[in-house]
């Protein structure tokens, strides 16, 4: 299947341990040869953090399938560091 980025942003990302939504792909982590390492998600808003965005890596080996309007991640109970 090929995407492009902008298709690739307008699909939600579920993580299918606790099937919560993370919101949508708002980038893709890639090295200098293209290969993508992950994609990023969109964290919660921090009322106290001046509303900053935390957002989350999810790692290429993370992702489980990506659908036609949604990509399925699976994070376990502790999430990968924040960006």
């Amino acid at each position: 299947m090929d995407l492009t980025f902008g298709e690739l942003r307008e699909k939600e990302i579920i993580n299918i341990a606790d099937g919560k939504k993370l919101g949508r792909l708002i980038d893709v982590v890639m090295t200098g040869t293209g290969k993508i390492l992950g994609f990023v998600a969109p964290g919660e808003r921090k009322l106290f953090k001046g509303g900053a965005d935390n957002n989350i890596f999810v790692p290429w080996c993370n992702i489980c399938k990506i659908g036609n309007d949604v990509i399925l991640v699976e994070l376990g109970a502790n999430l990968p560091a924040e960006l």
